[in-house]
C-alpha cells in the first residue's frame, strides 16, 4: 500500500476524491488543457493536504500547533484544545481560573482536575475550543454525530432571486483559466476557506480575501494558503459602504458565518450571488453553532482515537484532511453553481462542514490498522520563491499559483483586473 497520508482511515481515497471533484468541475466549466485527462497525483496530493510540513519562510518553518493547543488528560478521559489564537488561548485560561502567563504544565494541571464533558460545556459557554476525546461509537450515538452523519457533503439550495446581468456577462471563459474574470469575496480563516478561496484562484477567479483587524490571521497560515489571493483588512462594521461596494461586485461570497450573519452587518447580498459557508459541525443538531476546526472535529469524531498508536492516547490523521477535503469540496460546488447561474442567473446557497466530511471518512472501507509510516513528499512536490517554500497546486495540470502569497493584510480593498 502507498505511505501517502498513510493512516488506519482511508485519508488518501478522501482527498483524491476532493481533487478530483474540483479537477471535473473544471472540465464542467469548459477547462482546457491537461487537467482534462489528467488523474490528481498522489504525492502532490499529499503535499498539499500537509503543506505546513514543507512550508519554510526564511529560516523559519510553521508552528502548526501552539503551545496549549492540544490533547490533555482529563478526570475521566481526554479532551482536545484549541489555543492557536489570542482570543482563544485567553479563553481557556479563564475558563479555567488561570493567570495569561500559565504554561502548557499549569494548564494540564488544571484539566487533570475536571471530567471532560464539564470542560467541553464550559468552553463551548465561553467560546473557547475544548472537546472530549470520544470513541466513534459514542459519537455515533450522539445527536450531533447524527447530524453529521446525513445528507450531501455539500449542501445546496438554488434560489430564486436572479443576477440582472446579461447572459454574456454570466459566461464562463473557458480555457486553461475557466475562472477568469469570476469574482470572490473570502471571508475566512483556517483552513478549508482559504483552501477553497485559493483553489478558485489557481483557475483565474479574483479572490480577495477581507479581515477584520483584529484578530490578526497567524502569519504563517496566510502564506502557506494565500496564494493567487489579494488580502486586505476591512471591518464591517465600520466600513459598511465599502463592503457593500465589494459586495455587489463580487460573483460568489465565501463565509465561515452562520446563516443570516453577513444580513446582521447590514449587508444586502446582490441577486444571483453564490454564496458559500464552510462551519465545523454544520447547520442542524445541537452543535450547529458551536465553534470547531480540524483538530477538535478529529477528537470529537472518534478519529483521534482511531487513530491512537497505543490504542489509548488519541492521535491525529498525517493531515488536516478535514479542512482541506472540505475546502475543495466547496471549490468544486462553487464552480458547479456558477456553471449553473451562467444558464439561468439564478443565486445559489452552498454549504459544507468539516463534521460531514468526518462523517463520509468514517463511513469509508478500507481501513488499515497496520499502515506503513506516512511517506514524506520530495522536493518535486514543492516550490520556492526568494525564501519561501510552500508546497504545489494539488490540482493536476498546474505546476505553481499564479502567484505567491501576500502577507495578511497588505494589499488594497478592491478586486482587480476589469473583467475581459
Amino acid at each position: 500500500m502507498s505511505g501517502w497520508l498513510s493512516a488506519v482511515l482511508p485519508v488518501l481515497p478522501l482527498a483524491t476524491m476532493s481533487v478530483e471533484a474540483v479537477r471535473a468541475a473544471a472540465v464542467r466549466a469548459g477547462a482546457t488543457g491537461p487537467i482534462v485527462r489528467a488523474a490528481p497525483d498522489p504525492e502532490r496530493v499529499a503535499a498539499a493536504f500537509g503543506s505546513e510540513r514543507l512550508f519554510r519562510d526564511g529560516d523559519g518553518g510553521a508552528d502548526a500547533f501552539a503551545p496549549l493547543s492540544g490533547f490533555f488528560p482529563t478526570r475521566d478521559g481526554w479532551v482536545r484544545t484549541h489555543a492557536n489564537y489570542p482570543h482563544h488561548r485567553d479563553r481557556l485560561l479563564r475558563l479555567l481560573g488561570l493567570p495569561d502567563a500559565a504554561d502548557r504544565e499549569t494548564v494540564a494541571k488544571a484539566i487533570e482536575a475536571r471530567p471532560a464533558a464539564e470542560l467541553e460545556d464550559l468552553a463551548s459557554a465561553a467560546g473557547a475550543l475544548a472537546v472530549r476525546v470520544r470513541t466513534e461509537a459514542e459519537w455515533r450515538a450522539s445527536e450531533p454525530g447524527a447530524a453529521a452523519a446525513v445528507g450531501p457533503l455539500v449542501r445546496r439550495v438554488d434560489r430564486d432571486d436572479v443576477d440582472r446581468a446579461d447572459a454574456a456577462a454570466r459566461t464562463l471563459t473557458g480555457g486553461a483559466l475557466p475562472l477568469a474574470g469570476v469574482r470572490v469575496l473570502d471571508l475566512t480563516r483556517v483552513l478549508a476557506g482559504p483552501v477553497c478561496g485559493r483553489t478558485l484562484a489557481l483557475l483565474g477567479a479574483d479572490v480577495l480575501r477581507l479581515d477584520p483587524p483584529v484578530p490578526a490571521e497567524i502569519a504563517w497560515q496566510q502564506l502557506d494558503t494565500g496564494q493567487g489571493k489579494r488580502t486586505a483588512i476591512l471591518d464591517l462594521r465600520t466600513d459598511l459602504a465599502r463592503a457593500q461596494e465589494l459586495l455587489d461586485a463580487a460573483d460568489v461570497l465565501v463565509t465561515g458565518y452562520r446563516p443570516g450573519a453577513i444580513e446582521a452587518f447590514g449587508l444586502r447580498p446582490p441577486p444571483g450571488l453564490i454564496r458559500a459557508r464552510v462551519n465545523a459541525w454544520g447547520d442542524t443538531g445541537p452543535w450547529a453553532g458551536r465553534r470547531g476546526f480540524d483538530s477538535i472535529v478529529q477528537a470529537a469524531s472518534g478519529i483521534a482515537l482511531l487513530e491512537s498508536a497505543d490504542g489509548a492516547t488519541p492521535g491525529a490523521l498525517p493531515a488536516q484532511a478535514l479542512d482541506h477535503a472540505t475546502g475543495y469540496l466547496l471549490a468544486a460546488s462553487i464552480i458547479d453553481a456558477l456553471v449553473d447561474r451562467a444558464a439561468d442567473g439564478r443565486g445559489r446557497d452552498l454549504a459544507a462542514a468539516l463534521a460531514r466530511t468526518a462523517a463520509w471518512l468514517l463511513d469509508r472501507p478500507g481501513r488499515e490498522p497496520d499502515h506503513p509510516a506516512a511517506s514524506v513528499p520530495t522536493a518535486r512536490s514543492a516550490v520556492t520563491h526568494g525564501t519561501r517554500t510552500t508546497a504545489r497546486p494539488a490540482l493536476p495540470g498546474f505546476d505553481d499559483y499564479p502567484f505567491p502569497a501576500h502577507p495578511w493584510g497588505s494589499d488594497q480593498a478592491a478586486f482587480g483586473e476589469p473583467r475581459p
